[in-house]
């Protein structure tokens, strides 16, 4: 039986008691009371990372640091917190000068935020959202999985919250109301393990995730099977500040970004992420999410 970390018997108690909006207001609030907006002005690049990312393997961390510090000449520092709410706020506020986020709060906050660059895996800047369940069960479609104890990763998570929510809104339901209980594992690995470990009955997770785990876990996803891969969505992208698009820092940023399937350096990082390299894309790859936004809180 596979252990999760203790805080995933609080996750009801956390959501609950505060909504993502209220969440992303404080942290906001509080980065602007504390930030001095000097990040643009000095050589350290300020780039963090959502859960989304594999932040787990300290190899693959080192590497990318080492790979920015080059590409771009200047001093890297990576920053992780466990929910994307906390990223966000500190992208919107400048506290941090970009972050690989998901694409959920990219266009939840795309008047304030820029596109730098979307990854391209498989061949395409597309990833799917994963319903998974127990392998030892023959659910084939989301209705067979009424009644479940469901795992989400994270509230301001596409493919582990939103696409869920918006199939269920389709129906003219809710996940409270369809599955018996929700919960936020606040990682897309927790979501597989918890599923894995019987925990959950079912769960919603990223696909390039499962993908990624299929091939470094497989003793992992081989608890779980895929109920049904959702359509394709823009890949969650790296952004910075809007009033830091055109800024020396975000131009070098994306540079290296562009040129990482050039570089052997950058080759072995985009190896680790299983990741084919980086594209520049228009915001509109994001579309169907907020589509799927707008669907979600029409019924909310």
């Amino acid at each position: 039986m596979l252990a999760l970390p203790a805080d995933l018997r609080m996750e009801d108690a956390i959501v609950r008691t505060m909504n993502r909006r209220e969440m992303l207001v404080l942290g906001g609030s509080a980065a602007l009371a504390t930030a001095t907006h000097a990040v643009a002005q000095d050589d350290v690049l300020r780039f963090a990372l959502t859960p989304v990312f594999l932040s787990s393997d300290l190899d693959l961390l080192d590497h990318l640091k080492a790979y920015l510090s080059k590409a771009t000449g200047q001093t890297v520092q990576l920053i992780s917190r466990r929910t994307y709410q906390e990223i966000t706020a500190l992208l919107v506020s400048g506290q941090v000068d970009s972050a690989w986020l998901c694409g959920f709060p990219f266009v939840e906050h795309k008047a304030q935020l820029s596109l730098v660059a979307v990854p391209v895996w498989r061949g395409k800047p597309l990833y799917q959202s994963y319903l998974i369940c127990s392998a030892d069960r023959g659910a084939a479609a989301i209705g067979d999985l009424v009644g479940d104890i469901h795992a989400f990763s994270d509230p301001d998570s596409n493919s582990g919250y939103l696409v869920t929510a918006a199939e269920l809104a389709r129906q003219k339901t809710t996940p409270d109301k369809f599955f018996r209980r929700t919960f936020f594992t606040y990682s897309h690995l927790n979501v597989v393990r918890a599923v894995a470990a019987g925990l959950a009955q079912s769960g919603s997770v990223d696909g390039y995730v499962y993908e990624v785990l299929n091939e470094t876990s497989p003793e992992l996803t081989a608890g779980t099977r895929i109920v049904r891969a959702s359509d394709w969505f823009g890949f969650p992208p790296i952004a910075v500040p809007r009033a830091a698009a055109t800024s020396a820092k975000t131009t070098a940023l994306q540079r290296a970004l562009l040129s990482m399937h050039e570089d052997e350096g950058g080759r072995a990082v985009l190896a680790m992420l299983r990741l084919d390299r980086f594209a520049e894309e228009e915001p509109t790859l994001f579309a169907s999410i907020e589509k799927n936004w707008d669907l979600v809180r029409a019924i909310t």
